[in-house]
């Protein structure tokens, strides 16, 4: 005899088949990869799924066959969508320019009679607009935070951290305590490059207000890793919220990579001793000067040890590729190193030849290394990726953090502790224990999935628009 559980499932099944979802990705590579695999998982429990786009990065629709793309345009001319070195700006065309398109093609998309009934739009939180578009066409809307918790609470917390002196940072105040966000440094703050702060702190002002007015939040994290953080965040934010992540780890769903990836990263691997090889990158939008490069080179050459090296070409101020390295740099680490423009990073992280990943700290690389146990190196760039590393390695203790400007000696220091000495032996062993929360909170019974379950009896309660 059935159970009533059972009998509850049957029936959210049957109403799922008539429904579709809507989901709107910031055209952002850390925007775009939880937002997809948000909209596999979804799909996979029986929603049909609608992705809004914009031209800008747009995802290759026949990756993911199963999902209907409707692109709108974004009124990016060819060199402002190149400017890669003012995120902020960047962002914030992009939110004046696609409002428009958004709400013409989310009105098309509700009038279809062809198409399943549209449930409720699911949209990056940095898309500022659709907060007003979609009350006024009276459809449900959850926003997806592609940052973690701990982050998202120290950026809502700027206008009180500016009202109380921590900002502008003085460069004598950087080492002291951020009362307010244990156990934050005033180093630690979300900082971003942008020639007009006071405007910057007023948008993100707004989009922590407008986190009030949705139906709920969504986030790629889990209840076990930010516990604290996700308390504080249920009281002062009286929305739902749920924390369905590690999104990546529910099944393998096909790669939403903006580059090409390097396969020969994973051959290169397939030579190397268990646990022996450092991976190095910082994402796909941070940039460094030569100096720091040249740094980064000697210290992974003095480190002795082996190293996978990602250089985004561009992502060296000055340079295309690796022009500035010299010939005994090349000459040192000869069959030692292995440099790439782009690796398959999930792929990397899992390899057994993989012993630490330094890492900028984006959350989506914060995320999928704990979901590897593998160690960090920490070197944030900007925004929340200085949270993130914090955290890594204060709270979770699964890393080491470079805390100061970038010195060969010191990164040949940091390397060895993590992949020789009996430090990062002891910083492995805490980040297997994450790794086992990470996989245990998204099956039947565990936290994320739970979470899941609440989401989507939610969906289904909604009135349809």
């Amino acid at each position: 005899m059935a159970s009533s559980v059972d009998k509850q499932r049957e029936n959210q099944r049957e109403q799922k088949k008539c429904l579709r979802l809507l989901l709107f990705p910031l055209p952002f590579q850390g925007h775009l990869s939880p937002m997809l695999q948000l909209a596999n998982v979804l799909y996979s429990r029986g929603f049909s799924i609608t992705i809004i786009h914009t031209c800008f990065n747009s995802p290759n629709p026949s990756n993911n066959p199963h999902f209907t793309f409707h692109s709108i345009p974004d009124g990016l001319s060819k060199s402002e969508s190149s400017r890669a070195d003012n995120i902020v700006a960047l962002v914030s065309l992009l939110n004046t320019n696609c409002a428009d398109p958004f709400r013409d093609c989310l009105t098309k998309l509700l009038s279809d009679v062809s198409e399943e009934p549209v449930a409720c739009l699911i949209s990056d939180s940095t898309w500022k607009f659709t907060d007003a578009i979609t009350e006024s066409l009276q459809l449900p809307r959850f926003v997806l935070r592609t940052n973690n918790v701990s982050s998202f609470l120290a950026l809502a917390a700027l206008p009180l951290l500016q009202e109380k002196g921590y900002l502008p940072i003085q460069e004598s105040q950087v080492e002291a305590p951020v009362l307010e966000l244990p156990p934050l440094k005033v180093k630690d703050i979300p900082a971003f490059k942008t020639p007009d702060q006071e405007t910057l702190y007023q948008t993100i002002a707004g989009l922590v207000k407008q986190t009030n007015s949705c139906s709920g939040t969504i986030w790629n994290s889990f209840e076990e890793l930010e516990h604290e953080p996700l308390t504080v965040l249920r009281h002062d934010f009286p929305v739902p919220v749920f924390p369905l992540g590690p999104l990546h780890k529910y099944f393998p769903v096909p790669s939403s990579s903006l580059l090409a990836q390097d396969q020969s990263s994973i051959l290169w691997l397939d030579k190397q001793a268990p646990k022996s090889v450092i991976y190095v990158s910082f994402g796909s939008v941070a940039n460094i000067e030569g100096a720091e490069f040249l740094e980064i080179a000697w210290g992974l050459a003095n480190s002795q040890q082996p190293f996978l090296w990602v250089v985004r070409p561009g992502s060296v101020n000055g340079s295309e590729w690796l022009e500035a390295l010299p010939n005994e740099f090349l000459e040192e680490i000869s069959g030692r190193g292995h440099i790439v423009k782009w690796a398959p990073q999930q792929e990397v992280l899992a390899h057994p030849a993989t012993g630490g990943f330094w890492t900028h700290n984006g959350w989506n690389s914060t995320l999928e290394s704990i979901c590897e146990a593998v160690p960090m190196i920490c070197h944030p760039c900007f925004g929340d990726q200085r949270v993130n590393a914090r955290y890594v390695s204060d709270v979770w203790r699964i890393g080491v953090h470079l805390e100061n400007r970038l010195d060969r000696m010191e990164i040949a220091r940091a390397v060895r502790k993590l992949l020789v000495e009996a430090e990062g032996q002891e910083i492995r062993e805490r980040a297997v224990h994450l790794q086992k929360m990470a996989d245990q909170c998204i099956r039947e019974g565990g936290s994320s999935f739970q979470s899941l379950e609440n989401l989507i009896s939610l969906i289904l309660s909604a009135p349809l628009a």
